[in-house]
């Protein structure tokens, strides 16, 4: 492995552990200003619509931190 394989495989590290901690924290937002407990509404309660919405915040995030890194 050359040396610009090596900082190439060391870049596409960081850049995940830099997307996975800014989903971890926008997640944690989203959680935090939510009226109401999500964990309760999904586990609990069985709210299917709740967790759709929930999917779809994830993929959203997703979409825009993988875009914010490129």
């Amino acid at each position: 492995m050359n040396e610009s394989h090596a900082v190439q495989f060391f870049l596409s590290i960081l850049y995940a552990f830099v997307g996975m901690a800014i989903f971890g924290l926008g997640f944690f937002i989203c959680t935090k200003i939510a009226p109401f407990s999500i964990r309760k509404e999904i586990e609990e309660d069985q709210n299917t619509a709740l967790g759709i919405i929930l999917g779809a915040v994830i993929i959203g995030l997703s979409i825009i931190i993988a875009a914010a890194i490129t």
